[in-house]
């Protein structure tokens, strides 16, 4: 009987899971993952579960129970520490062997850390577990800083300072999410963040964090210092490959993928999540997508691989990530960190949208924040790779027609 090994049950290990199980999949499905309970949603990490809003089984994605029902083994609490391509087997850190027919690495990213990473007050947040630590240090009335502006970032002082926190965020560029948007736009989201009382110190760096008194103390690349109650670490994200040493999977900011998200180096190995890095005619020289949408689209997709081996399909994506900060709910398309961006509509009327492209050539993406239905267009123009120009047409026409004016 054939037997796919999973190595990751979140979002990626799970769903490519409970996916086998409605392809029809007739063999052995087993679940590794090193957290004792992975099966919970991450994006509330940041925002309604850190607020206290959300409960721990209001975030649960299902039950180790449930995936047993649909033929799942789990094998929670515990590491996959090596894996042999030639015996087709991964070793565990509880001392057993697992052999595969397919392998699927699903292992995700973990928090970039630093040196003070460990200091009292000095959070990061990847796990429900670092969710509970940084929560008990969310009190009202005290100062969090927050290193690093990019979308954990900006959440976590979005939650904050609706918790009654005083927040102060350190970012080394011009505007928060910078990368993703670039700082023009970037701006946009300053500005709401300093109107809801956030604090920004842009184009520096923490050199150094110490504790002191039940504060940290931080010391900042222009000299400056800055006394906080709490830290969060925000600064990017890891791959978890380590364990694939001496392998022969390729391995470079993640598991190097073909098209089917296949691994490179190995037969009978898959990728997924954000652990992935796959190339296509889109995506030429490859690229990391760290959304849930990938993850459970990616999920999917190797599912069918394994079950229809005859059809494989490529793995194409329009990439769609959401942010919730304050009341903006913030819908990202495609690719967004082109220079070439047109806005459209007034961010101080809380409703608008930005097109990433050049004129003539193929819209590459778009920033939308509480515009539903410009939502449904971008998504259709990126996939269908329409000219730039035309989706900002119809966003502006739509923009006039429902403005006061024209009421």
């Amino acid at each position: 009987m054939s037997h796919v090994v999973i190595v990751g049950g979140s979002v990626a290990g799970m769903k490519l899971a409970q996916n086998l199980h409605s392809e029809g999949f007739g063999g052995a499905i087993t679940l590794v993952d090193a957290e004792p309970n992975p099966l919970y949603d991450k994006p509330p990490l940041s925002k309604d579960y850190l607020s206290g809003a959300s409960s721990g089984d209001r975030i649960q994605l299902t039950s180790p129970e449930a995936l047993a029902d649909a033929g799942v083994t789990t094998k929670f609490g515990t590491r996959a520490t090596a894996l042999d391509p030639a015996s087709t087997s991964v070793s565990l850190s509880d001392g057993t062997t697992l052999t595969y027919d397919k392998l699927v690495i699903a292992t995700g990213a973990r928090a970039r850390r630093t040196p003070w990473a460990d200091l009292p007050g000095v959070h990061v947040l990847r796990s429900r577990a670092d969710a509970d630590a940084l929560r008990a240090d969310l009190v009202a009335g005290r100062h969090l800083a927050v290193i690093g502006a990019g979308f954990i970032g900006a959440e976590v002082a979005a939650t904050a300072v609706k918790a009654g926190l005083r927040v102060s965020i350190i970012e080394p560029l011009e505007a928060p999410m910078g990368r993703a948007m670039n700082a023009q736009i970037g701006k946009i989201f300053a500005d709401k963040h300093s109107r809801e009382g956030v604090g920004f110190r842009f184009g520096v760096s923490v050199e150094r964090v110490d504790r002191l008194h039940e504060q940290c103390h931080l010391l900042l690349t222009d000299g400056s210092t800055l006394s906080v109650d709490a830290v969060l670490l925000g600064i990017g994200a890891i791959p978890n490959t380590e364990w694939l040493a001496g392998s022969g999977v390729s391995v470079d900011n993640g598991v190097i993928c073909d098209a089917t998200l296949s691994a490179v180096g190995v037969p009978g190995v898959y990728a997924i999540g954000d652990v992935a890095r796959f190339t296509n005619d889109r995506h030429p020289d490859s690229v990391r997508l760290e959304h849930w949408t990938s993850a459970a689209d990616q999920a999917q997709l190797v599912a069918h691989n394994i079950v229809h081996p005859e059809d494989l399909r490529a793995y194409d994506p329009t990439e769609y990530v959401w942010s919730d900060q304050y009341d903006w709910k913030i819908q990202i398309v495609g690719r967004t960190g082109s220079e070439h961006s047109r806005l459209v509509g007034e961010p101080a009327a809380g409703r608008f949208g930005v097109v990433y492209g050049v004129d003539g050539e193929a819209v590459d993406g778009a920033v939308i924040v509480n515009w539903p239905r410009a939502l449904i267009d971008a998504r259709r123009s990126v996939a269908s790779r329409a000219r730039t120009q035309d989706l900002v047409a119809r966003l502006q026409a739509a923009i006039q027609s429902t403005s006061p004016a024209t009421r």
